[in-house]
């Protein structure tokens, strides 16, 4: 009998979310009975606004939902999106240049899909978001790492971007705030790379999922408000579930010049078609509705914030810069390294988490999630009474 043919090479050659992987792990181990406490999902702990789940309940009750609809998304959502670019983003777009996908994530991959040709390079800063890699290669690009860790607060510079760009280079991406950082730009540093990537002509790639998630006064200036000329080689990603706590109803959406939206339309309605009408209902409803309920997540966030920061610090061994957006802290922890713990020795933060969830019981995902080790991501998006204790666990471990 002849064997069977191979599976698809490219995708046996991707790898598994890592940080999906931390939280199911986390997640079984709650469900065994142990009291695990779980800081790896970039996953809002409050419940969606009631008025967006009653816009939801009432887009039930309108066969108009039950069709397909454009698979570029609604009409009247497209139109929302449009007014938020325009307030948040400081780039004024026409409807038809906004695709709304399944999740922010969706949108990420249709962006590398887009603008990323076999053999292309892709200037990734790092630390990065798991998928970010995974989604190059998938568009048959090549990942290029450009590492800024703890003493340049996790931003990359101009320079840093220069001496990695070669004849093959043709995207950047660029996210402010950071998964896994939290880190923010500063308008003069966004405008520094956003005049170099026009100088290059080299297109961006911008994830602004976590732009409304921002402390202390910061501003995620957006890189086409900075620079207002790049707009024409630039896609912007973006969508409700951080700020809303809607990461269930899957509504992301990306924007950019029409050719590109073009391209990205196409793919989609082959694809996947339309989002699922109910949701993008709710998502309507989230963008034009009151923000008094997304403000209070936001403050509980900074609170968090302030905390877990503040006992991290009280490690011996831990560096945690203050971020100033998202809702993550990204503590160096070199320091803790290749002493004894519990009688093991990590020498890795991937051996580090493991050592934190089996004689602390809380789960972190590892630096090599997001490029080199030495380092942990921690969401504080979770209930403040597990916040504090999962931190004390820490403090009681590596005293």
């Amino acid at each position: 009998m002849t064997e069977r043919a191979p599976l698809s090479r490219k995708l046996s050659a991707i790898a598994e979310s890592a940080t999906l992987k931390v939280d199911a792990k986390a997640k079984a181990l709650q469900a065994a009975g142990r009291p695990v406490i779980s800081y790896a999902a970039g996953e809002p702990d409050f419940a969606t606004p009631q008025f967006i789940v009653d816009a939801a309940a009432e887009a039930l009750h309108d066969p108009a939902n039950y069709r397909y609809t454009p698979a570029a998304g609604l009409p009247v959502l497209r139109e929302a999106i449009a007014a938020k670019t325009l307030r948040d983003s400081g780039l004024e777009v026409d409807p038809s240049q906004i695709v709304v996908t399944n999740g922010g994530k969706q949108a990420v991959y249709q962006a590398f899909q887009t603008v990323v040709n076999p053999g292309d390079e892709v200037l990734l800063p790092a630390p990065y978001w798991t998928t970010y890699p995974e989604a190059i290669a998938l568009a048959d690009g090549v990942p290029v790492e450009v590492f800024a860790g703890a003493d340049q607060e996790y931003k990359v510079t101009v320079d840093q971007l220069e001496a990695a760009r070669t004849d093959r280079t043709t995207v950047l991406v660029f996210v402010s705030p950071s998964n896994p950082t939290g880190a923010v730009y500063t308008p003069e540093e966004t405008k520094a790379i956003g005049e170099w990537a026009l100088a290059h002509g080299i297109w961006v790639i911008t994830d602004e999922i976590y732009q409304n998630l921002v402390y202390e006064g910061a501003r995620a200036v957006s890189i086409v408000e900075a620079v207002p000329e790049v707009a024409g080689q630039t896609l912007l990603v973006n969508g409700v579930a951080k700020t809303y706590a809607m990461t269930g109803w899957r509504v992301g959406w990306m924007t950019g010049p029409k050719d590109a939206m073009k391209l990205a339309g196409n793919l989609q309605s082959h694809l996947s078609s339309n989002v699922n009408n109910i949701a993008q209902r709710a998502a309507l409803a989230a963008l034009t509705g009151p923000q008094d309920e997304p403000e209070a997540f936001r403050t509980a966030f900074d609170r968090r914030r302030s905390l877990i920061v503040a006992e991290l610090s009280k490690i011996d061994g831990i560096t945690v810069p203050t971020p100033l957006g998202a809702f993550y802290v990204y503590p160096d922890v070199s320091g803790l390294l290749g002493r004894e713990w519990a009688g093991t020795t990590p020498t890795t933060s991937l051996e580090l988490a493991d050592l934190i969830l089996e004689q602390a019981e809380v789960a972190v995902v590892p630096g090599e999630a997001f490029g080199p080790s030495g380092y942990l991501r921690l969401s504080y998006a979770l209930g403040d009474e597990a916040l504090l204790e999962g931190i004390q666990r820490l403090q009681r471990l590596f005293a």
